[in-house]
């Protein structure tokens, strides 16, 4: 079977499932969720999960190795485009340089519903400053393509609100995104269940990234499990393209010529 990757930031990945770090019971747990979901890039709030801030406590780096995993830093915790840049910039110096960072802005503390206008200054800025921006973002395939002009590496529109569960409540946005910019596509915020990545890969999403539905799960290592298998499927079934949905068939499903036909008993008598 030929491998089926895909590419940011000029790596290659096999794995098309990206996980977070935070709202586990600990890092032990955090470690297991991880390896079982076969992520390879994870990502981690820079204002929510010691990695060097912090000396003096337990550090996410000591269980999630940078040698072994690609570190996603992200501005979760950001209202503005002035404090996600600076939080761009520790993480970047936190972790030697690394370019590679996920935008968000949140407009709400209530429902952390991406803040478009805040984002779409920090894109330019943080783009201008030499940072690969992966960019959380509204299901709005304008500001979709606004941002791929901007030249952020990757689109990741939510599926629904953060944290949430809800699955994919506007597939169509989702598919317009997709069908309308060249850059990944990755969806971001609402997963709650393997179905959910389902949907997501076979919308067309180059990848799906999610935390809550595995850290809030009963079983987060299990559930971690039941992505990773999902996310697989949904890709499979988006690259053998599904048949088309009918509302009656024309024809009968099952062919009628070459059937044996067998005579009628006897009546009885």
């Amino acid at each position: 079977m030929t491998a089926d990757s895909f590419t940011l930031a000029g790596k290659t990945y096999q794995s098309r499932l990206l996980v977070g770090t935070g709202k586990y019971k600990d890092f032990e747990q955090t470690r297991a969720a991880i390896i079982e979901s076969g992520a390879e890039i994870v990502t981690v709030a820079i204002r929510r999960t010691n990695i060097g801030q912090s000396p003096d406590e337990a550090s996410l780096l000591d269980y999630v190795s940078p040698k072994e995993f690609t570190y996603l830093p992200n501005t979760a915790g950001c209202f503005s485009a002035v404090d996600a840049v600076r939080t761009s910039r520790l993480a970047r110096e936190l972790l030697d340089g690394h370019a590679l960072v996920k935008l968000e802005i949140f407009g709400s503390p209530t429902n952390l519903y991406p803040n478009m206008p805040e984002t779409l200054i920090a894109a330019k800025e943080l783009v201008a400053d030499g940072f690969d921006v992966m960019v959380y973002c509204a299901d709005d395939p304008v500001q979709a393509r606004m941002l791929e002009d901007i030249g952020c590496i990757a689109v990741m529109p939510l599926a629904s609100i953060i944290g949430s569960g809800m699955g994919v409540l506007n597939p169509w946005n989702v598919r317009l995104i997709v069908d309308q910019i060249s850059v990944p596509v990755l969806l971001d915020a609402g997963v709650g269940t393997a179905s959910d990545a389902t949907i997501a890969m076979e919308l067309g999403c180059e990848a799906v990234l999610m935390n809550s539905a595995l850290a809030y799960a009963d079983d987060p290592v299990r559930m971690a499990r039941a992505m990773r298998r999902a996310v697989q499927a949904g890709r499979d079934a988006y690259l053998a393209g599904r048949m088309a949905k009918k509302h009656y068939l024309a024809e009968a499903s099952s062919p009628t010529a070459g059937l044996i036909h067998t005579e009628s008993a006897p009546a009885a008598h």
